[in-house]
This record gives structure tokens, sequence and C-alpha cells, in this order.
């Protein structure tokens, strides 16, 4: 007798949640960036990435985007002076490499003033044609709410943004981030709510679009870091960070990762279509807040077949 689809869903659930239990960054992940920044706490289950400005100065009225020398002639010599800062952040990888899972991390996100900084959870291939599956987190002004930018690359090409605020802040207390990548669908999910599905359609659009492609054939590492770009992260690189607040600190904890399967697939698929079509609606109608198809600015001939 077949096992009935939502008791696979159950299951899978469950495997899921033990596997949070054993899991430990000192044997998962590798530090790859940023050296001590990057901080394995409470014997491999915490991890704390730093993001910071170093200067070696000569003046304390220097920013942290200057590096420059500089001549000084005295009486007798020829001084040259170098000033330099250095913005430093942190990255950790995977040991291990999945192709198709359901990954999920739990992060507790740089509180304050965090504008320009960037917290990111995310799945990666190598190589120019590489594919990724991002969650990132655009940090914003205090009071103002953090910005969830997920993206979708496959053989090298992305540029399909989806972005939402979130319905808590998510600064207070940890939240779990899930990607379920099997080979018919991605869905993003948010403490358990889904807040995107991007579906495999090769079969139907890749006669009539020759740039779509769906992540498929690539095993990916699973990535997490901290970084500056406020060149572009808050406001469009209006907003700047301000380094007097710095050290950024995220915060991350029962990171967990579990191969899927064709039932693993249908299950999820299934309890996304009875109990929770609804709320990922809701979701999109009252927190999104860019969808990379309705972007007339950007796609003026149209949005591409995989949007209709």
């Amino acid at each position: 007798m077949d096992t009935p689809l939502h008791l696979l869903f159950l299951l899978f659930l469950l495997a899921s949640s033990a596997a949070l239990v054993s899991a430990n960054f000192y044997n998962d992940f590798d530090i790859t960036w940023g050296n001590d920044r990057a901080k394995i706490l409470d014997n491999g289950k915490q991890l704390q990435l730093t993001l910071d400005c170093f200067s070696g100065t000569i003046s304390s009225s220097f920013s942290c985007h200057h590096a420059f020398f500089f001549c000084q002639l005295t009486s007798d010599k020829l001084i040259l002076i170098f000033y330099f800062s250095l913005i430093t952040g942190c990255g950790i990888q995977s040991k291990q490499e999945y192709l198709f899972a359901k990954i999920d991390m739990q992060i507790k996100l740089v509180p304050g003033n965090s504008a320009g900084t960037i917290t990111t959870f995310y799945l990666s291939s190598q190589g120019p044609k590489h594919d990724e599956i991002d969650f990132e987190f655009l940090g914003n002004l205090s009071g103002d709410p953090y910005i969830l930018h997920t993206n979708v690359f496959a053989q090298g090409l992305g540029n399909r943004e989806q972005q939402f605020y979130l319905w808590f802040d998510p600064t207070l207390d940890f939240h779990n981030y899930s990607v379920l990548w099997t080979s018919n669908q991605i869905i993003f999910s948010v403490d358990g709510s889904p807040i995107r599905v991007f579906k495999n359609r090769e079969t139907e659009l890749g006669k009539v679009d020759s740039n779509y492609h769906y992540p498929k054939s690539q095993a990916m590492g699973v990535y997490s870091s901290l970084w500056n770009a406020d060149d572009w992260a808050t406001r469009g690189g209006l907003v700047k960070t301000d380094w007097t607040k710095a050290p950024f600190v995220a915060s991350f904890r029962n990171f967990n990762a579990a191969a899927t399967s064709s039932f693993d697939a249908a299950a999820e698929e299934e309890a996304l279509e009875s109990n929770q079509e609804q709320r990922l609606q809701w979701v999109r109608k009252n927190y999104m807040i860019y969808d990379y198809c309705g972007d007339t600015k950007r796609l003026p001939q149209g949005p591409p077949p995989e949007c209709k």
C-alpha cells in the first residue's frame, strides 16, 4: 500500500527536525574569509559573523572608505606616509555540496542601524556558468525594515529578483529561513511560510527562450556571509554604512541540510497546494515589494516567458 503524501511530508519534517539537533558548525562548515571575524561558539552550536572597519591611520578623521599615501617634506628628508583602511566582513562555506536538498538556517540579523550591510544565506555552485539560490538581507536605518532579497541563477544567468519585507523584526530573535530545491521547483520559506516558488519550466520554455534555465545539474555548497555593500544595498546606495555603529554582528544556529527525493518533492508540493497556498498568497500580497516580472522600466519589451 502506498504511503499517503501528507504522511511522507510529515516524516520529512520530522527527519529535518532530528537533524537540527545534531548540526554542528565545526563539522559542517569552513571559515573561508575574514579570519577571526567568523566565530563558532557554544561547542559548534552557534556562529557569529562580524563586519567592521580596521584602520591604520594618521588621523582619526579619515573614513573607512579612504586608502592613499602622501609625502611630507621636512628640512632634511622626505617622508612617505601611507594611510589605509580595511573594511572586513567574513564568510563560511559548507564542507558538503548538495544536488537537490532542503536547507534550513536560523538567523538573527544585525540589530540597530544596519544600513549598507548585507547578510547572506545561499546555495551556489562554482564557475562562470554557476547555479545559485539566494537569500540576501539588506540592512536599513534603525526603525526601517530589512529587505529580504531573493534570486535564482542558472547557467550563470540571474536577474530573477523578488524582494520582501518581513512581518516581524528579524533582529530580536532567531527565525528559520529555508530553501527546498527539487528537480521540479524551488520553494523559499520563512518560519515555515512559503514566500516564493520558482518552478522548473525548461521543457515548456526551452524552445521559446534560450535564456531560460533551471538549476538541476550542478551540486551546490551552502554559504553565509556578512559584508559591506553600501554602494547599492540601502536605498540604491544613497544611505551609507555608519562605521561608528560597528562592529555589526549577525548570528546563526540550527543549520540543517537534508537530501530530497521524488517522494519528498511530491509531499512538499501537495502540502503547498493544500494548506500553504493561501499563506503564500498572503505574503506576496502584503509583503512583496519588488518582482522582476513586473519591472516595466527594466523590461520595456515585456516580461520573459517564465513570468506568464
